[in-house]
């Protein structure tokens, strides 16, 4: 047993006469003065297994009952893997306190193409800047995405419908062997739980069957460090459910999760209730990237643009942006301290796209945004948002009532007032207290610009092309209002880094 790391026990046992999703096994682990207790499972072949987590070194006592029973003591080694990504504030960091950046994509049926795809992406995963991929538990029925896959979840019933008591092994079996490798490479499974794009009766089902269907997902899956939980991709257009239905569903997760991965839920059109409790981060779709500071004010928790629409050029609006777009993207949201993710939708006509399947990534954006990673890696901290003090320059124009006014105005706008402003006022900037601010212009063409530095300490100031993947000095030693000389054209940022 090491800490961070999925402990497992397997035993013998006769199948079970009824379910073989809930079982009657549990186990109960303890280390000193505290116990925890998780649920086992049926892995088919006249087997169960139990699986923890252990998030504490030392020596464990475990004791298994129900349809088997068994006891032992195991000594959990301190950790060599950094454990479970977690939220801290508005940012993500490993139970090891290192940081974590997500920089993520989808690939919504990964799990469920041939061999020959999953291989494929792979090896595309390996070469890429990705450290989370989102993907589905259930087959998706959807455009470019009309394949049958080999295994289902569950087993079926003489009448055709699905047999949530009997799950199918080798399924959930391949599923584990996707989520594993995965975490391998250092990439975390946003495991989508749920969604509307369906063609085999799997969103449709009944509430008791989701719940029989989530317990045997949790006692499989939950002792896996590199997990999220998304509770469904566009949840809102699940039109055979309730907000409420929505709400069982998630405390649901969380109550039978001893580990608390992260949880959210994503919207098609509607944004979910990211102030709920067991809510750990807001996992949004939308291209307005404005909005990661009035988001991480709002709820004081991380914000994640899982979905902003993807690089590619088939028929469908957010399906045919350009790489620069994508790229341009993941800035705005990046240097405020949010985070965005990949999808890449090139026709094709054997309907391999990314996004629906993987394969091969044909786009210009991953290595752009390697470049963009690499920058948020270096920094000695995760970013905060920053106001750039640019209305000190009103101050200058002989009219200072007027500028009074002006800035008493902004002061009394309302957050909605205050946000529909945002989206021609956008300033995509941040900082780490005062020994980082980076300023990102975004689509503006400049070939005059400033960065409104503190004028009680010195920076070197950085000129950035996103698109080229350059860094250009300019300056050694600023301080104050600093003026820059630009090449008048889109993606440009500026980083300054205090030196004294």
């Amino acid at each position: 047993m090491r800490q961070y790391e999925t402990f497992k026990l397997k035993f013998k046992g006769a199948a079970p006469e009824s379910s073989q999703a809930a079982v009657n096994l549990e186990a109960a682990f303890t280390v000193g003065e505290e116990t925890v207790k998780v649920k086992g499972f049926y892995a088919g072949d006249e087997s169960y297994a139990v699986r923890f987590y252990p998030v504490k070194p030392g020596c464990y006592t475990w004791k298994v009952t129900g349809a088997v029973e068994a006891e032992g003591k195991e000594v959990c080694d301190a950790a060599v893997y950094p454990g479970m990504v977690k939220a801290e504030e508005t940012h993500f960091a490993y139970e090891n306190g290192e940081p974590f950046y997500p920089f993520g994509t989808t690939v919504y049926a990964l799990a469920h193409q041939s061999e020959e795809i999953i291989e494929q992406t792979f090896a595309s995963l390996e070469k890429s800047p990705f450290n989370k991929v989102r993907h589905c538990i259930f087959p998706k029925h959807y455009s470019y995405n009309h394949n049958d896959p080999e295994l289902y979840p569950f087993e079926k019933k003489e009448d055709g419908s699905w047999d949530v008591h009997r799950p199918c092994f080798a399924y959930w079996d391949h599923m584990e062997s996707i989520i594993r490798r995965l975490g391998e490479m250092g990439i975390e499974s946003d495991l989508i739980l749920f969604h509307p794009y369906d063609n085999w009766g799997f969103a449709t089902m009944s509430m008791e069957e989701n719940l029989v269907y989530l317990d045997y997902l949790l006692r499989r899956l939950s002792a896996i460090p590199y997990i999220w939980w998304s509770l469904a991709n566009e949840y809102d257009i699940m039109f055979s459910r309730t907000k409420e239905d929505w709400y069982v569903i998630e405390d649901y997760v969380a109550a039978n999760d001893p580990y608390h991965h992260l949880l959210s839920n994503h919207n098609c059109m509607k944004f979910y209730d990211f102030s709920r409790p067991n809510i750990t981060h807001c996992c949004i779709q939308t291209p307005a990237m404005h909005l990661t500071g009035a988001m991480m004010e709002r709820y004081g928790k991380p914000v994640v643009f899982d979905e902003c629409e993807y690089e590619g050029d088939i028929e469908f609006n957010w399906g045919n942006i350009s790489a620069f777009e994508m790229v341009n993207r993941f800035w705005k949201g990046c240097v405020a301290g949010g985070y965005a993710t990949h999808g890449e939708t090139f026709w094709s006509e054997d309907e391999v796209l990314w996004w629906a399947k993987g394969g091969v990534l044909k786009g210009e954006s991953p290595q752009r945004i390697a470049f963009l990673r690499d920058i948020i890696s270096e920094l000695p901290g995760a970013l905060k948002p920053w106001q750039e003090p640019i209305y000190e320059d009103y101050g200058e124009m002989p009219d200072n009532g007027t500028f009074e006014i002006f800035m008493a105005l902004r002061a009394s706008l309302t957050e909605e007032e205050r946000i529909n402003l945002e989206w021609k006022d956008a300033q995509y900037a941040g900082h780490i207290e005062d020994e980082v601010f980076l300023k990102y212009l975004g689509n503006q063409c400049c070939s005059v610009s400033a960065i409104r530095l503190p004028k009680d300490h010195t920076y070197k100031v950085e000129v950035i092309d996103v698109w080229e993947m350059t860094r250009t000095t300019v300056y050694e030693e600023a301080k104050g209002k600093t003026m820059l000389k630009l090449p008048g054209k889109a993606g440009m940022a500026v980083l300054a880094t205090r030196v004294e």
